[in-house]
């Protein structure tokens, strides 16, 4: 038989409820990133977790405060500055939270989020420190004469930062041979007349999928390549394959412009939808979008008839896939996996220099051949197509 409990002990179990947290989070490891736009914190933790953000300035700081928080014994604070973040301590407040301020060297503009658990990682508490005001740095275009321009071609390293992409067997991460591939191939566009090449990043570090679109649209790129290494689980499966946009991708993409009014504002193939009623905008939409992806088709089966020629091609036709990379409107686009990492053989090769040359080779020729059958009018590159073509 029990005894009844009295209004004390009662009240100290309901203040010892409140003090212990029902579910505590552990942050198991944490990583910083830095790019040219933004610096990102990475918190691992033990599952899911509620968390606030808090600005304070002169000076300027950000406090973040995880719920029922706490840090794993042996894990510290990053010790060296990164991108706008000085310096980051850690308190932590007794169990009920963990408190991690950071020292900013000037204002931000924060972003955070919990990201689920994948391959590589488990639950992540994400914090994105935007450099208000930085806008990407300019292409340098050089002109042969007045009215003629460079064709700027926008190459994209996949992953990057806290995203390694696909891992092979023997530790080569997807992020870092993309990256020397797409870096191989932006130089060897540099050395080609008429062109010019921007990488969307060219350091370890992650870019959203849609700011990689958004920065070929700001350079007016004429083409946008997107380089990665494919990764399955069969571990014998080898071979390129190049994708461009499908039909559905691009009609979902079209009912988020048209619905965005963010976009209305935009340039379209060179046309502002802002002033356009909604059968209009939709037509400009559907024409400046068929267009592109025309041309996404057609650069595309240059680019994969020059991997043929460097190893085995395992799709021989262009495929489709609703990849975000390949979803802007009016800049046709392509993604190449080089490769399959999963497959020893080929990650081994990846890892080389040699390899990545001739990749990076493969696609330059492509893109080459693609410009070389359809230069732009206005562009140098169509002078110099025009002035090579022997006279009738």
């Amino acid at each position: 038989m029990g005894f009844p409990l009295s209004r004390l002990a009662l009240s100290l179990m309901l203040v010892l409820a409140m003090a212990v947290p029902a579910s505590a989070v552990e942050v198991r490891d944490m990583r910083l990133w830095s790019g040219p736009e933004s610096t990102r914190l990475v918190l691992d933790l033990s599952g899911r977790a509620q968390h606030s953000v808090q600005l304070l300035q002169n000076p300027d700081r950000l406090v973040l405060d995880i719920a029922a928080g706490r840090l794993r014994h042996g894990v510290h604070a990053p010790s060296a500055a990164a991108g706008v973040i000085r310096s980051v301590h850690i308190t932590q407040r007794g169990a009920q939270q963990l408190r991690i301020v950071l020292e900013l060297a000037h204002a931000v503009q924060p972003r955070s989020f919990l990201a689920p658990p994948n391959a590589q990682y488990g639950y992540r508490l994400v914090l994105d420190l935007g450099e208000s005001g930085v806008a990407a740095a300019p292409v340098r275009v050089e002109h042969s004469r007045p009215g003629a321009r460079d064709l700027i071609i926008a190459v994209d390293a996949g992953h990057g930062g806290e995203d390694p992409g696909a891992i092979g067997m023997h530790g080569t991460r997807e992020k870092d041979v993309v990256l020397a591939i797409a870096k191989d191939l932006a130089q060897q566009i540099n050395t080609e007349p008429g062109m010019r090449a921007m990488l969307t990043r060219d350091g370890d570090y992650f870019v959203p999928l849609r700011d990689r679109m958004r920065r070929a649209r700001a350079q007016n790129a004429d083409l946008f390549v997107s380089v990665h290494a494919d990764s399955i689980r069969d571990r014998h499966i080898d071979g390129s394959s190049v994708y461009i946009l499908s039909q559905r991708g691009a009609s979902d993409e079209a009912s988020r412009w048209l619905a965005d009014q963010q976009n209305a504002s935009d340039l379209i193939g060179g046309v502002s939808l802002d002033d356009k009623d909604d059968v209009l905008a939709s037509v400009l939409l559907d024409l400046s979008q068929s267009a592109a992806m025309i041309a996404s088709e057609t650069a595309a089966e240059r680019v994969l008839r020059q991997l043929n020629q460097v190893g085995l091609v395992r799709k021989r036709q262009v495929q489709q896939a609703r990849f975000m990379v390949l979803k802007s409107p009016d800049v046709p686009s392509m993604l190449v996996e080089t490769a399959y990492i999963s497959n020893p053989d080929e990650e081994q090769r990846l890892r080389g220099p040699a390899q990545q040359a001739r990749l990076a080779d493969a696609i330059h020729q492509g893109v080459r051949d693609y410009f070389h059958a359809n230069p732009p009018p206005g562009s140098r590159f169509a002078q110099l197509s025009a002035a090579a073509k022997p006279a009738m």
